[in-house]
């Protein structure tokens, strides 16, 4: 099993629940370790690795809610599964709109417990495998060409309807800040917005996860739990990379959007959706279409209301626009003094190509906040930056076995290898030892790097 190992943080004021936890997780094949508030857990995410953190949402002081958002701001590579009052749905769509990865309902059993934590845990490594292909920028959408006006247009007027809205572009264009703004301009602003990664979760999990469960409708379900769809009641459901979905989930998809209705997996009674749904894909689903990958009345059901996004190479004059957004915004959630990017840095920065889209740029532009030590991003620190573009975007350290080393001859391993563990202590010092910085500048998750320092004996 792929989770066998993985380390899991409990947080529970009472003592006695979370020895139980620790217990359950350890027959699960997991490391568990047990904090008594929010506070203690926030010391040991600074001081170990961790995989997902599980905590209760009622404790003294730093409550989950806190801790939450706390572990979203400051770890958003370690997934938080919660813990809730039975019934305490209100909550838990407060908990999956503030970045838990999942919610549980006290009271609790041991197959409910390993259930959700390795469905969670499996969804985390899809996802460090495959990132979501969109990242959204933050604050509103920013540009001032024609083609983002014209797209602006596009959402003001697609907000109003109830129209199924097909957002498509390539990877790392925004897709899901498009969803956002279309939702945040609707008359569903004030409800859920409820995203869900399509290839976040196999088939079986997927379907759980959209239309939520029965008790007893397999192993782990020990009470009744609502999906994806019941969670966005009244808000707007976002599907992305819908193009990745199962055939056998397109069937039932299909009938979500014809009808509005939809069954808990293990249901007998049909449930009403009140939901608006928006869709993203970065994939040819005409072709797919015609391949039999993907089924023809639902490419129609869902692209009454296409929306293009222009890459930013279409982009040229928004570029500097964006470069000094992202150095203001970055610069504030990063702890820095107001930072100023210099006109020549920014002339370098609209020279380049980005193939990686907006999401290649703020990558680009978040480093060098971190970086820099005077009050000035300039020419000569983007370039230095650009330069390590294929090093930075490249695979995770950690898949570089098994692929290039292994068939290379034994001088180039050697090379290679220290290569490898001369990037590491690079992005240590840069990072004045802050793994998760160092971590971040390597473009790999916290785990890989701990394995990479444990391999190269550098911890």
């Amino acid at each position: 099993m792929e989770d066998a190992g993985a380390t899991v943080l409990v947080v529970d004021d009472d003592a006695a629940v979370g020895k139980v936890l620790s217990a359950l997780l350890r027959q699960a094949g997991l490391q568990a370790m047990h904090e008594l508030s929010g506070e203690a857990a926030l010391a040991r995410l600074a001081s170990a690795p961790v995989d997902l953190v599980l905590t209760d949402l009622r404790m003294p002081g730093m409550d989950g809610m806190d801790l939450l958002r706390q572990v979203v701001r400051e770890w958003p590579d370690v997934p938080v599964v919660m813990l809730t009052a039975h019934g305490s749905v209100a909550r838990a769509v407060e908990a999956m709109k503030a970045g838990a990865a999942d919610f549980m309902l006290k009271p609790f059993d041991r197959e409910e417990v390993a259930f959700t934590v390795h469905k969670v845990l499996q969804a985390t490594r899809q996802l460090r495998r495959n990132p979501p292909r969109q990242s959204p920028l933050p604050g509103e959408m920013v540009g001032q060409c024609d083609a983002m006006q014209a797209l602006a247009d596009l959402v003001r007027r697609g907000a109003q309807t109830a129209a199924t809205v097909m957002i498509r572009g390539e990877s790392g264009t925004g897709k899901e800040l498009v969803a956002r703004a279309l939702h945040d301009a609707s008359p569903r602003r004030g409800q859920p917005f409820v995203p869900v990664h399509c290839t976040a979760l196999p088939e079986a999990l997927l379907e759980s996860e959209l239309f939520g469960y029965e008790k007893g409708a397999f192993t782990g379900a020990t009470s009744r739990k609502p999906g994806r769809v019941e969670l966005a009641e009244g808000g707007t459901l976002f599907l992305d990379e819908i193009g990745d979905l199962a055939l056998s989930i397109q069937v039932k998809l299909l009938r979500l959007l014809q009808e509005k209705e939809y069954q808990r997996v293990g249901g007998t009674r049909p449930l009403r959706a009140n939901v608006r749904f928006v869709t993203a894909t970065h994939r040819d689903l005409e072709a797919m279409v015609r391949s039999g990958e993907f089924r023809e009345d639902l490419y129609y059901r869902i692209s009454v209301f296409p929306v293009e996004l222009p890459p930013l190479r279409e982009r040229g004059e928004d570029i500097a626009l964006l470069a000094h957004h992202f150095c203001h915004t970055l610069a504030a959630e990063n702890g820095r003094d107001p930072l100023r990017i210099e006109d020549s840095a920014v002339e370098r920065l609209t020279q380049a190509s980005w193939p990686g889209n907006v999401r290649q740029l703020q990558n680009v532009i978040e480093r060098l906040v971190i970086l820099v030590d005077g009050p000035r991003i300039t020419e000569a620190a983007v370039e230095q930056e650009l330069a390590r573009q294929p090093q930075l975007h490249g695979p995770e350290a950690g898949s570089m076995e098994g692929t290039v080393a292994d068939s290379a001859p034994a001088d180039l391993k050697s090379q290679l290898l220290s290569a490898e563990r001369q990037a590491l202590v690079d992005a240590l010092e840069r990072a004045r030892h802050n793994r998760s910085q160092a971590a971040r500048l390597l473009g790999i998750s916290r785990r890989t790097l701990y394995n990479k320092l444990e391999e190269f004996d550098l911890l």
